[in-house]
Protein backbone atom coordinates (compact mmCIF):
# COMPACT_ATOMS: atom_id res chain seq x y z
CA UNK A 1 0.00 0.00 0.00
CA UNK A 2 1.36 3.41 -0.94
CA UNK A 3 2.38 5.73 1.86
CA UNK A 4 1.10 9.27 2.19
CA UNK A 5 3.34 12.28 1.65
CA UNK A 6 5.05 13.34 4.88
CA UNK A 7 7.25 16.17 6.05
CA UNK A 8 9.81 16.06 8.86
CA UNK A 9 10.71 19.32 10.55
CA UNK A 10 13.57 19.81 13.00
CA UNK A 11 17.35 19.43 13.46
CA UNK A 12 19.10 17.37 10.76
CA UNK A 13 22.70 16.11 10.68
CA UNK A 14 24.26 14.17 7.80
CA UNK A 15 27.52 13.79 5.89
CA UNK A 16 28.12 15.41 2.52
CA UNK A 17 31.56 13.78 2.33
CA UNK A 18 34.24 12.43 4.64
CA UNK A 19 35.39 16.00 5.22
CA UNK A 20 32.03 17.75 5.53
CA UNK A 21 29.36 17.16 8.16
CA UNK A 22 26.24 19.26 7.59
CA UNK A 23 24.51 20.42 10.78
CA UNK A 24 21.12 22.06 10.29
CA UNK A 25 19.26 23.35 13.38
CA UNK A 26 15.95 23.61 11.50
CA UNK A 27 15.40 21.75 8.24
CA UNK A 28 12.40 20.36 6.40
CA UNK A 29 12.38 17.07 4.49
CA UNK A 30 9.45 16.04 2.32
CA UNK A 31 9.02 12.28 1.77
CA UNK A 32 6.85 11.13 -1.11
CA UNK A 33 4.56 8.10 -1.22
CA UNK A 34 7.43 5.92 -2.51
CA UNK A 35 9.52 6.62 0.59
CA UNK A 36 11.90 8.91 -1.31
CA UNK A 37 13.14 12.37 -0.41
CA UNK A 38 11.19 14.74 -2.65
CA UNK A 39 12.41 18.04 -1.17
CA UNK A 40 14.98 19.27 1.34
CA UNK A 41 14.88 22.79 2.76
CA UNK A 42 17.99 23.44 4.82
CA UNK A 43 16.90 26.58 6.65
CA UNK A 44 13.21 26.13 7.30
CA UNK A 45 11.11 28.28 9.60
CA UNK A 46 9.07 25.75 11.60
CA UNK A 47 6.30 28.32 12.07
CA UNK A 48 5.92 28.64 8.31
CA UNK A 49 5.81 24.96 7.36
CA UNK A 50 2.51 25.34 5.54
CA UNK A 51 3.81 28.23 3.40
CA UNK A 52 7.04 26.32 2.70
CA UNK A 53 5.11 23.29 1.48
CA UNK A 54 3.01 25.49 -0.81
CA UNK A 55 6.16 27.08 -2.22
CA UNK A 56 7.44 23.57 -2.95
CA UNK A 57 4.16 22.82 -4.78
CA UNK A 58 2.84 20.38 -2.18
CA UNK A 59 -0.72 20.68 -0.93
CA UNK A 60 -0.36 21.14 2.85
CA UNK A 61 -3.67 19.39 3.48
CA UNK A 62 -2.27 16.23 1.85
CA UNK A 63 1.00 16.20 3.80
CA UNK A 64 1.38 14.66 7.27
CA UNK A 65 3.84 16.82 9.21
CA UNK A 66 6.13 15.27 11.85
CA UNK A 67 7.76 17.84 14.10
CA UNK A 68 10.75 16.58 16.00
CA UNK A 69 10.37 17.02 19.74
CA UNK A 70 12.81 19.00 21.87
CA UNK A 71 16.19 17.28 21.98
CA UNK A 72 15.52 15.08 18.93
CA UNK A 73 17.77 14.95 15.85
CA UNK A 74 17.22 13.33 12.45
CA UNK A 75 20.23 11.43 11.05
CA UNK A 76 20.64 8.91 8.20
CA UNK A 77 20.23 5.24 9.02
CA UNK A 78 23.42 3.35 9.86
CA UNK A 79 25.04 0.97 7.33
CA UNK A 80 26.71 -2.23 8.57
CA UNK A 81 29.05 -3.36 5.79
CA UNK A 82 30.08 -6.69 7.33
CA UNK A 83 28.01 -9.02 9.45
CA UNK A 84 27.59 -12.77 9.92
CA UNK A 85 23.89 -13.25 10.59
CA UNK A 86 24.29 -16.86 11.88
CA UNK A 87 26.68 -15.59 14.55
CA UNK A 88 24.02 -13.41 16.21
CA UNK A 89 23.63 -15.96 19.03
CA UNK A 90 27.38 -16.51 19.57
CA UNK A 91 28.47 -12.93 20.16
CA UNK A 92 31.09 -12.63 22.87
CA UNK A 93 32.31 -16.23 22.59
CA UNK A 94 35.92 -17.11 21.80
CA UNK A 95 37.43 -13.70 22.51
CA UNK A 96 41.22 -13.71 22.23
CA UNK A 97 41.42 -16.85 20.09
CA UNK A 98 43.32 -16.95 16.81
CA UNK A 99 40.98 -16.70 13.85
CA UNK A 100 41.25 -20.24 12.45
CA UNK A 101 41.04 -21.81 15.92
CA UNK A 102 37.98 -19.65 16.67
CA UNK A 103 36.28 -20.82 13.47
CA UNK A 104 36.86 -24.50 14.30
CA UNK A 105 35.93 -24.32 17.98
CA UNK A 106 33.10 -21.78 18.05
CA UNK A 107 31.82 -20.68 14.68
CA UNK A 108 31.53 -23.75 12.46
CA UNK A 109 29.58 -25.80 15.07
CA UNK A 110 27.22 -22.86 15.55
CA UNK A 111 26.67 -22.14 11.86
CA UNK A 112 26.07 -25.84 11.12
CA UNK A 113 22.86 -25.61 13.17
CA UNK A 114 21.29 -23.48 10.43
CA UNK A 115 20.48 -26.61 8.43
CA UNK A 116 17.40 -26.56 10.69
CA UNK A 117 14.96 -24.05 9.15
CA UNK A 118 13.19 -23.51 12.46
CA UNK A 119 16.46 -22.59 14.14
CA UNK A 120 17.37 -20.27 11.25
CA UNK A 121 14.01 -18.51 11.39
CA UNK A 122 14.26 -17.96 15.16
CA UNK A 123 17.83 -16.62 15.18
CA UNK A 124 17.50 -14.54 12.02
CA UNK A 125 14.26 -12.90 13.19
CA UNK A 126 16.01 -11.84 16.39
CA UNK A 127 19.05 -10.69 14.40
CA UNK A 128 17.14 -8.42 12.02
CA UNK A 129 15.00 -7.03 14.83
CA UNK A 130 18.11 -6.37 16.90
CA UNK A 131 19.86 -4.41 14.18
CA UNK A 132 16.80 -2.35 13.28
CA UNK A 133 16.35 -1.52 16.96
CA UNK A 134 19.86 -0.03 16.89
CA UNK A 135 19.25 2.08 13.80
CA UNK A 136 21.05 -0.19 11.32
CA UNK A 137 18.85 0.31 8.28
CA UNK A 138 21.23 -1.43 5.84
CA UNK A 139 23.28 -4.57 6.50
CA UNK A 140 25.53 -6.74 4.36
CA UNK A 141 24.98 -10.26 5.68
CA UNK A 142 26.94 -13.46 5.32
CA UNK A 143 24.50 -16.33 5.68
CA UNK A 144 25.43 -19.93 6.42
CA UNK A 145 26.15 -22.50 3.68
CA UNK A 146 22.49 -23.54 3.67
CA UNK A 147 20.30 -22.39 0.80
CA UNK A 148 17.01 -22.65 2.69
CA UNK A 149 18.32 -20.67 5.66
CA UNK A 150 19.67 -17.98 3.34
CA UNK A 151 16.26 -17.65 1.72
CA UNK A 152 14.68 -17.33 5.17
CA UNK A 153 17.08 -14.50 6.04
CA UNK A 154 16.23 -12.64 2.83
CA UNK A 155 12.50 -13.15 3.43
CA UNK A 156 12.77 -11.78 6.97
CA UNK A 157 14.72 -8.71 5.88
CA UNK A 158 12.00 -7.91 3.36
CA UNK A 159 9.18 -8.67 5.81
CA UNK A 160 10.68 -6.56 8.60
CA UNK A 161 11.77 -3.79 6.24
CA UNK A 162 15.55 -3.86 6.50
CA UNK A 163 17.64 -2.96 3.44
CA UNK A 164 20.07 -5.84 3.06
CA UNK A 165 22.63 -7.67 1.00
CA UNK A 166 22.18 -11.38 1.76
CA UNK A 167 24.65 -14.05 0.68
CA UNK A 168 24.79 -17.84 0.82
CA UNK A 169 28.26 -18.62 2.18
CA UNK A 170 30.44 -20.78 -0.11
CA UNK A 171 32.67 -23.35 1.63
CA UNK A 172 33.94 -26.56 0.03
CA UNK A 173 37.15 -27.29 1.96
CA UNK A 174 39.13 -26.68 5.15
CA UNK A 175 35.99 -26.91 7.23
CA UNK A 176 34.50 -29.85 9.15
CA UNK A 177 32.76 -32.47 7.04
CA UNK A 178 29.51 -31.62 8.79
CA UNK A 179 29.79 -27.98 7.68
CA UNK A 180 30.81 -27.64 4.08
CA UNK A 181 29.12 -27.71 0.69
CA UNK A 182 28.72 -31.24 -0.66
CA UNK A 183 30.69 -30.41 -3.82
CA UNK A 184 31.81 -27.56 -6.03
CA UNK A 185 28.80 -28.08 -8.26
CA UNK A 186 26.40 -28.08 -5.30
CA UNK A 187 27.95 -24.91 -3.87
CA UNK A 188 27.41 -23.04 -7.14
CA UNK A 189 23.98 -24.54 -7.79
CA UNK A 190 22.66 -23.47 -4.37
CA UNK A 191 24.15 -20.01 -4.89
CA UNK A 192 22.29 -19.57 -8.17
CA UNK A 193 19.10 -20.88 -6.56
CA UNK A 194 19.40 -18.26 -3.80
CA UNK A 195 20.00 -15.52 -6.37
CA UNK A 196 16.84 -16.57 -8.23
CA UNK A 197 14.82 -16.69 -5.01
CA UNK A 198 15.84 -13.23 -3.86
CA UNK A 199 15.11 -11.79 -7.27
CA UNK A 200 11.70 -13.47 -7.22
CA UNK A 201 10.78 -11.57 -4.06
CA UNK A 202 10.37 -8.45 -6.17
CA UNK A 203 12.15 -6.50 -3.46
CA UNK A 204 13.74 -4.07 -5.91
CA UNK A 205 16.63 -2.36 -4.21
CA UNK A 206 15.62 -3.36 -0.68
CA UNK A 207 17.06 -6.89 -0.61
CA UNK A 208 19.77 -8.15 -2.96
CA UNK A 209 21.91 -11.26 -3.15
CA UNK A 210 25.65 -10.82 -2.55
CA UNK A 211 28.17 -13.41 -3.75
CA UNK A 212 29.88 -14.69 -0.62
CA UNK A 213 32.98 -16.89 -0.80
CA UNK A 214 33.84 -16.98 2.92
CA UNK A 215 37.51 -16.66 2.07
CA UNK A 216 39.92 -18.40 -0.28
CA UNK A 217 40.95 -20.88 2.43
CA UNK A 218 37.48 -22.45 2.45
CA UNK A 219 36.96 -22.45 -1.34
CA UNK A 220 38.36 -24.79 -3.96
CA UNK A 221 39.76 -22.87 -6.95
CA UNK A 222 36.85 -24.15 -9.03
CA UNK A 223 34.39 -22.48 -6.63
CA UNK A 224 36.18 -19.15 -6.92
CA UNK A 225 36.25 -19.54 -10.69
CA UNK A 226 32.54 -20.37 -10.78
CA UNK A 227 31.62 -17.41 -8.57
CA UNK A 228 33.72 -15.16 -10.79
CA UNK A 229 31.72 -16.38 -13.80
CA UNK A 230 28.45 -15.67 -11.97
CA UNK A 231 29.76 -12.19 -11.16
CA UNK A 232 30.60 -11.51 -14.80
CA UNK A 233 27.17 -12.67 -15.93
CA UNK A 234 25.34 -10.70 -13.23
CA UNK A 235 26.78 -7.17 -13.06
CA UNK A 236 24.13 -6.17 -10.51
CA UNK A 237 25.45 -8.55 -7.84
CA UNK A 238 27.83 -7.29 -5.15
CA UNK A 239 30.62 -9.56 -3.87
CA UNK A 240 31.92 -9.95 -0.31
CA UNK A 241 34.77 -11.87 1.29
CA UNK A 242 37.42 -11.60 4.00
CA UNK A 243 40.70 -10.02 2.96
CA UNK A 244 44.04 -9.87 4.79
CA UNK A 245 42.27 -10.23 8.12
CA UNK A 246 44.97 -11.86 10.26
CA UNK A 247 48.52 -13.09 9.81
CA UNK A 248 47.50 -16.72 10.48
CA UNK A 249 44.81 -16.50 7.79
CA UNK A 250 47.12 -14.78 5.27
CA UNK A 251 49.84 -17.42 5.73
CA UNK A 252 47.36 -20.26 5.24
CA UNK A 253 45.96 -18.62 2.10
CA UNK A 254 49.36 -18.29 0.43
CA UNK A 255 50.18 -21.92 1.27
CA UNK A 256 46.98 -23.03 -0.49
CA UNK A 257 47.59 -20.75 -3.49
CA UNK A 258 51.40 -20.72 -3.95
CA UNK A 259 51.05 -19.31 -7.47
CA UNK A 260 50.12 -15.94 -5.89
CA UNK A 261 52.10 -13.71 -3.56
CA UNK A 262 49.16 -11.70 -2.24
CA UNK A 263 45.39 -11.88 -1.85
CA UNK A 264 44.72 -8.99 -4.25
CA UNK A 265 46.14 -10.91 -7.21
CA UNK A 266 44.40 -14.09 -6.07
CA UNK A 267 40.88 -12.62 -5.93
CA UNK A 268 41.43 -10.48 -9.03
CA UNK A 269 42.52 -13.59 -10.96
CA UNK A 270 39.16 -15.23 -10.20
CA UNK A 271 37.14 -12.15 -11.16
CA UNK A 272 36.12 -11.28 -7.61
CA UNK A 273 37.73 -7.85 -7.23
CA UNK A 274 36.08 -4.73 -8.60
CA UNK A 275 33.79 -1.84 -7.74
CA UNK A 276 31.20 -4.26 -6.34
CA UNK A 277 33.65 -5.93 -3.91
CA UNK A 278 33.24 -5.54 -0.14
CA UNK A 279 36.49 -6.63 1.50
CA UNK A 280 36.26 -7.24 5.22
CA UNK A 281 39.07 -6.24 7.60
CA UNK A 282 42.11 -5.47 5.36
CA UNK A 283 44.32 -5.18 8.44
CA UNK A 284 47.68 -5.87 6.83
CA UNK A 285 48.20 -4.19 3.48
CA UNK A 286 51.22 -3.81 1.21
CA UNK A 287 51.71 -0.80 -1.03
CA UNK A 288 50.91 -2.98 -4.03
CA UNK A 289 47.63 -4.19 -2.55
CA UNK A 290 46.63 -0.64 -1.67
CA UNK A 291 47.21 0.36 -5.28
CA UNK A 292 45.15 -2.56 -6.60
CA UNK A 293 42.20 -1.81 -4.30
CA UNK A 294 42.21 1.81 -5.43
CA UNK A 295 42.60 0.97 -9.12
CA UNK A 296 39.79 -1.60 -9.00
CA UNK A 297 37.54 0.65 -6.86
CA UNK A 298 37.04 -1.98 -4.13
CA UNK A 299 35.41 -1.16 -0.80
CA UNK A 300 36.77 -1.92 2.67
CA UNK A 301 34.54 -3.07 5.55
CA UNK A 302 36.40 -1.91 8.67
CA UNK A 303 35.54 -4.05 11.73
CA UNK A 304 37.54 -2.51 14.58
CA UNK A 305 35.94 -4.46 17.44
CA UNK A 306 36.52 -7.96 16.05
CA UNK A 307 39.96 -6.91 14.79
CA UNK A 308 40.99 -6.39 18.40
CA UNK A 309 39.20 -9.27 20.11
CA UNK A 310 39.44 -12.26 17.72
CA UNK A 311 42.24 -12.95 15.30
CA UNK A 312 45.44 -13.04 17.28
CA UNK A 313 46.53 -9.49 17.93
CA UNK A 314 45.60 -5.82 18.20
CA UNK A 315 44.95 -5.33 14.50
CA UNK A 316 44.58 -1.61 13.79
CA UNK A 317 43.71 -1.44 10.09
CA UNK A 318 45.20 1.48 8.09
CA UNK A 319 41.93 3.39 7.70
CA UNK A 320 43.50 6.85 7.44
CA UNK A 321 45.70 5.55 4.64
CA UNK A 322 42.69 4.11 2.82
CA UNK A 323 40.86 7.43 3.10
CA UNK A 324 43.88 9.44 2.00
CA UNK A 325 44.11 7.30 -1.13
CA UNK A 326 40.39 7.64 -1.89
CA UNK A 327 39.59 3.97 -1.21
CA UNK A 328 35.97 3.44 -0.13
CA UNK A 329 35.62 2.57 3.57
CA UNK A 330 32.66 1.76 5.79
CA UNK A 331 32.13 0.17 9.21
CA UNK A 332 31.13 -3.39 10.07
CA UNK A 333 30.03 -4.78 13.41
CA UNK A 334 31.12 -8.36 12.53
CA UNK A 335 29.27 -9.04 15.74
CA UNK A 336 30.12 -12.73 16.03
CA UNK A 337 33.82 -12.04 15.86
CA UNK A 338 33.46 -9.11 18.21
CA UNK A 339 31.22 -8.54 21.18
CA UNK A 340 28.86 -5.79 20.03
CA UNK A 341 26.22 -5.43 17.34
CA UNK A 342 26.20 -1.64 17.76
CA UNK A 343 27.50 0.65 15.03
CA UNK A 344 27.90 3.29 17.74
CA UNK A 345 30.37 0.95 19.45
CA UNK A 346 32.09 0.34 16.10
CA UNK A 347 32.47 4.11 15.64
CA UNK A 348 34.09 4.50 19.04
CA UNK A 349 36.39 1.54 18.56
CA UNK A 350 37.35 2.86 15.12
CA UNK A 351 38.54 6.03 16.82
CA UNK A 352 40.53 4.03 19.39
CA UNK A 353 42.11 1.88 16.66
CA UNK A 354 43.00 4.95 14.64
CA UNK A 355 44.72 6.56 17.61
CA UNK A 356 46.74 3.38 18.10
CA UNK A 357 47.62 3.52 14.41
CA UNK A 358 48.72 7.14 14.82
CA UNK A 359 51.22 6.04 17.48
CA UNK A 360 52.57 3.06 15.52
CA UNK A 361 52.88 5.19 12.36
CA UNK A 362 54.77 7.83 14.36
CA UNK A 363 52.10 10.42 13.60
CA UNK A 364 51.81 9.75 9.87
CA UNK A 365 48.28 8.30 10.07
CA UNK A 366 46.26 10.74 12.14
CA UNK A 367 43.45 9.47 14.32
CA UNK A 368 39.86 9.68 13.08
CA UNK A 369 37.45 12.37 14.25
CA UNK A 370 33.84 11.95 15.36
CA UNK A 371 32.70 13.51 12.07
CA UNK A 372 34.75 10.97 10.10
CA UNK A 373 33.54 7.86 11.93
CA UNK A 374 29.94 9.07 11.51
CA UNK A 375 30.63 9.35 7.78
CA UNK A 376 32.01 5.79 7.78
CA UNK A 377 28.83 4.58 9.49
CA UNK A 378 26.51 6.26 6.99
CA UNK A 379 27.57 7.59 3.57
CA UNK A 380 30.91 5.76 3.57
CA UNK A 381 29.19 2.45 4.26
CA UNK A 382 26.64 3.13 1.54
CA UNK A 383 29.48 3.69 -0.94
CA UNK A 384 31.14 0.41 0.05
CA UNK A 385 27.85 -1.47 -0.50
CA UNK A 386 27.26 0.24 -3.85
CA UNK A 387 24.18 1.97 -2.47
CA UNK A 388 25.33 5.59 -2.19
CA UNK A 389 22.96 6.69 -4.95
CA UNK A 390 20.13 5.28 -2.84
CA UNK A 391 21.02 5.92 0.82
CA UNK A 392 23.72 7.37 3.08
CA UNK A 393 22.52 10.94 3.48
CA UNK A 394 19.50 13.12 2.75
CA UNK A 395 20.07 14.13 -0.86
CA UNK A 396 16.88 14.69 -2.82
CA UNK A 397 15.95 11.55 -4.74
CA UNK A 398 17.42 9.13 -2.24
CA UNK A 399 15.38 6.75 -0.12
CA UNK A 400 14.34 8.00 3.30
CA UNK A 401 16.40 5.66 5.51
CA UNK A 402 16.59 7.62 8.74
CA UNK A 403 16.86 7.55 12.50
CA UNK A 404 15.28 9.92 15.01
CA UNK A 405 17.66 10.30 17.94
CA UNK A 406 16.33 11.40 21.32
CA UNK A 407 18.61 13.11 23.86
CA UNK A 408 16.30 14.41 26.61
CA UNK A 409 14.09 12.95 29.33
CA UNK A 410 13.16 9.29 28.95
CA UNK A 411 14.96 9.23 25.58
CA UNK A 412 18.28 10.21 27.15
CA UNK A 413 19.15 6.70 28.34
CA UNK A 414 22.69 6.68 29.73
CA UNK A 415 23.90 9.30 27.27
CA UNK A 416 25.84 12.23 28.72
CA UNK A 417 23.25 14.71 29.93
CA UNK A 418 22.42 17.64 27.68
CA UNK A 419 22.90 21.01 29.33
CA UNK A 420 21.09 24.24 28.62
CA UNK A 421 23.88 25.89 26.66
CA UNK A 422 24.87 22.86 24.58
CA UNK A 423 24.86 23.56 20.86
CA UNK A 424 23.60 20.99 18.34
CA UNK A 425 27.14 19.83 17.50
CA UNK A 426 27.87 19.22 21.19
CA UNK A 427 24.67 17.21 21.61
CA UNK A 428 25.59 15.19 18.52
CA UNK A 429 29.05 14.42 19.94
CA UNK A 430 27.54 13.33 23.24
CA UNK A 431 25.23 10.93 21.43
CA UNK A 432 27.97 9.42 19.25
CA UNK A 433 30.32 8.90 22.19
CA UNK A 434 27.90 7.86 24.96
CA UNK A 435 24.51 7.01 23.42
CA UNK A 436 22.99 3.60 22.76
CA UNK A 437 19.82 2.03 21.38
CA UNK A 438 17.72 3.75 24.05
CA UNK A 439 18.35 7.00 22.18
CA UNK A 440 17.06 5.48 18.92
CA UNK A 441 13.44 6.65 19.02
CA UNK A 442 12.24 6.01 15.46
CA UNK A 443 13.79 4.16 12.51
CA UNK A 444 12.63 4.42 8.89
CA UNK A 445 13.64 2.38 5.84
CA UNK A 446 12.36 3.55 2.44
CA UNK A 447 9.97 5.75 4.40
CA UNK A 448 8.52 2.81 6.34
CA UNK A 449 8.60 3.00 10.14
CA UNK A 450 10.47 -0.10 11.34
CA UNK A 451 10.90 1.08 14.94
CA UNK A 452 8.62 3.44 16.84
CA UNK A 453 5.45 5.03 15.57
Amino acid sequence: MAQSTRAFVGPVIHSLSAAELEILPSALLVINDKGEIAAFVRNANPQQTRDTLISLKFSPDLVTVHRLAAGQILIPGFVDTHNHAPQWAQRGLGQGMHILDWLDAITFPNEARFNDSGHARRIYASCVDGFLRQGITTASYYGSIHGEATKILANLCLEKGQRALVGKCNMTRNAPEYYRDASVGESLRVTEDCIAHIRSLGAGKLVQHVLTPRFAISCDPEVLQGLGAIARNNPDLPIQTHFNEAEQEMKATMELFPQFTNEADLYEHYGLLGNRSILAHCCYMTEYEMERLKALDCGVAHCPISNMTVGGGFMAAPIRDFMRRGIKVGLGTDSGGGFSSSILDAMRQAMIASHAREVTSKGHDKGLSIDEVFYLATLGGAQVCGLDETVGNFEVGKAFDAVVVGTLGAEQGIMTMVEENDGLKTVFKKFIMTGDDRNIVNVYVQGRAVKGN
